[in-house]
């Protein structure tokens, strides 16, 4: 079994890489970094892969919403464009697995929303691949609200996706939501290509089960991975296929530079990446 390869989402650091991405991708490079997870590059492809280039550093898997006509985050709405606009944008960046980052809670709730969800990112699945990628899923803890026969509404997404459907599972989510999380990584086996590294103070109830109040990301104890409640050594070990362990923060606790280096080191001492 190969090592993962240590990666950052870049939306961690989404201030700094808006007001200066050279010099935020020149640090992370510095850090230690070969790989990002690029996101908001839709609408910049060109110049996220000048700056891309002049760090020494590439973006094998990027963020952007492919199966939404709006994206909902906790700090508000985001346009979506069309799939084939996503497709070239990545295919100029040098990504070559786009993963849809969030699709609304709603959504989840019913067997009917799920097979909607399914079908529509195999149907992007189809797409991507006359570009020459792939695609894939990336979670919160939505997904795990409702549940269908004893599976989640994340297990029955995994079962009605093409095989060629990618799984990035974020960690820390996954724990709020309410999961055995190295089980779950053991469970998703060759479908589980990708993981978010985050650590921190996981909240004590599903922010998005029914009744919970409302909640953004500077609400969150995040801390350095190792630090936190999730357990990420054990996940990791768990999993057996994953190609990329991304460093991620929604809510950095401090310097996000000395944040995600802290990170890395968590997965570089723990013998976790290549």
């Amino acid at each position: 079994m190969s090592l993962p390869i240590a990666s950052v989402q870049l939306y961690s650091l989404a201030k700094e890489f808006s007001a200066d991405m050279r010099g935020s991708l020149d640090r992370l490079a510095a850090i230690g970094f070969a790989h990002v997870e690029a996101f908001d590059f839709v609408s910049r492809p060109t110049e996220v892969r000048s700056a891309l280039d002049a760090s020494g550093l590439s973006a094998p898997t990027g963020h952007a919403p492919l199966l939404s006509d709006e994206l909902w985050t906790p700090d508000g709405a985001i346009p979506t464009p069309a799939p084939e606009v996503v497709f070239a944008a990545a295919a100029e960046v040098g990504i070559t697995t786009v993963i849809d980052p969030f699709v609304a809670p709603e959504r989840w709730l019913t067997e009917g929303g799920v097979a909607d969800v399914a079908e529509r990112l195999n149907q992007a699945a189809e797409q991507a691949a006359s570009f020459g990628l792939s695609v894939g899923y990336h979670n919160h803890a939505q997904e795990f609200v409702a549940s269908f026969g004893g599976q989640s509404a994340y297990e029955r997404f995994a079962l009605l996706t093409d095989d060629r459907v990618q799984l990035e599972l974020d960690l820390f989510w996954a724990q709020a939501g309410g999961q055995d999380v190295p089980a779950l990584v053991a469970q998703l086996g060759e479908r589980l290509t990708a993981v978010h590294i985050k650590d921190g103070v996981v909240p004590a109830s599903n922010p998005w089960a029914q009744g919970a109040p409302d909640f953004g990301t500077d609400s969150l104890d995040q801390r350095h991975a190792g630090t936190g409640d999730v357990p990420l050594a054990a996940a990791l070990r768990a999993g057996d296929s994953i190609r990329y362990a991304i460093v991620e923060y929604d809510h950095a606790p401090g310097d996000v530079f000395d944040d995600v280096a802290a990170s890395l080191a968590f997965l570089r001492d723990g013998g976790f990446v290549a």
